[in-house]
């Protein structure tokens, strides 16, 4: 391993010798302050030229999102051949443009100087010279203390060792596990941030479910893996996760994906700041859904006997109003009945009239048709 990072060991060692020797006209050259605030600028340093594969990162996560559907699809419809669902994905990627490593690019962009700077700090603690590092360097380093803890002290380190190094057990401990927190916390926001306000919560996909997962699984991975990381190791690590934390905060408020929550606050605030003109229609038909929402009263909360007294009074109140129903109906019956009736015998006496009428034209006419002239004789 020194072999093959030696050219990365030398780099990194010599990048913090430069920023010591700046910081050292302004602290003790042999102070925490000096030595710590030249990780810090590593960290700085190292972030600032990570940017372009940042912003990739971004576009590959936001093209992921977009591609779980078809990707759903994908799975659904070759569940039964493996091979033919790895050539439609990779023909998704090509198609789409999308690789699904760069949103890993950062972190493994990073790893090689974090090996770097852990080898560095390990010789720091073996009493051993490392790259640029010579010998007066090397006890300085060791001098140099963060809120009493040796900058390459770790959490599980003998009391032995921890005292070789000028300090106690109990400031090593304590800071380390203050720093572990913060650590893990830090990774926590960072990740929870961007499921909550930087995700299309429209779309309900495989990939949603991944990234909770990562947000309760980092922080658990760093708290492990900080016992054994020294001191300074943990101020790096701490560092790139504040950057990452504030970085990812920038983006999400500037540019954030389209139907997350952290888009329509944006949406917000551009129209507040007449940067965004809608359509007149949709404005009002807001402000009229606002207004609505305003007076609109909800329920007075009752006790469980105003409940029932107030369930008890209806069904009362419904059979009053039946009971009253059925007697106007029963009234309204017989008033109907009492006009048929009338009604009928109404008719009656005008056909007995019509009858009379028709029957003497019937007899008149009966009576002429009988009253006939004889025939002639010569007809007969």
């Amino acid at each position: 391993m020194d072999t093959i990072l030696g050219p990365l060991y030398i780099a990194v060692s010599w990048i913090i010798v430069q920023f010591h020797s700046f910081y050292s006209l302004i602290f003790d050259k042999n102070s925490g302050a000096a030595w710590g605030l030249s990780i810090v600028s590593l960290v700085v340093l190292i972030r600032i030229c990570l940017i372009p594969l940042f912003v990739k990162q971004i576009k590959s996560t936001r093209n992921m999102q977009a591609l779980q559907p078809k990707m759903k699809a994908i799975q659904e419809r070759y569940k039964n051949d493996k091979q033919r669902q790895s050539e439609e994905m990779m023909k998704l990627y090509k198609e789409t443009g999308t690789n699904p490593l760069s949103s890993c690019l950062p972190i493994l962009a990073q790893s090689p100087f974090f090996i770097s700077l852990y080898q560095v700090l390990s010789h720091i603690a073996q009493n051993k010279t490392v790259g640029v590092i010579d010998q007066p360097l090397l006890e300085s380093a060791q001098k140099a203390h963060i809120f009493g803890a040796p900058l390459a002290a770790k959490f599980m380190d003998s009391a032995e060792k921890i005292q070789s190094l000028g300090a106690s057990v109990v400031d090593v401990r304590v800071v380390t596990i203050i720093m572990i927190v913060l650590m893990s916390a830090s990774q926590f926001y960072t990740q929870r941030q961007l499921m909550t306000k930087n995700v299309d919560l429209t779309v309900k996909t495989p990939f949603m479910q991944q990234q909770k997962m990562l947000m309760y699984v980092f922080p658990i991975m760093f708290a492990v893996f900080g016992i054994n990381f020294p001191v300074g190791v943990l101020v790096y690590w701490l560092t790139t996760n504040v950057w990452t934390m504030g970085q990812q905060m920038f983006v999400i408020r500037r540019n954030p994906t389209p139907g997350s929550k952290a888009f329509a606050e944006r949406q917000e605030r551009l129209r507040a700041a007449g940067k965004i003109v809608e359509d007149p229609a949709v404005v009002e038909a807001k402000q009229a859904a606002e207004e609505a929402r305003q007076h609109r009263q909800q329920p007075k909360r009752q006790t469980k006997s105003q409940r029932q007294t107030g369930s008890a009074a209806p069904a009362g109140g419904a059979q009053n109003r039946t009971r009253a129903g059925s007697a106007s109906g029963d009234t309204g019956a017989g008033q109907g009945a009492v006009k048929k009736q009338s009604l009928e015998k109404k008719d009656a006496q005008e056909g007995k009239e019509k009858g009379g009428a028709s029957g003497s034209r019937t007899a008149k006419s009966g009576q002429r048709k009988g009253q006939q002239r004889p025939k002639h004789p010569s007809k007969k």
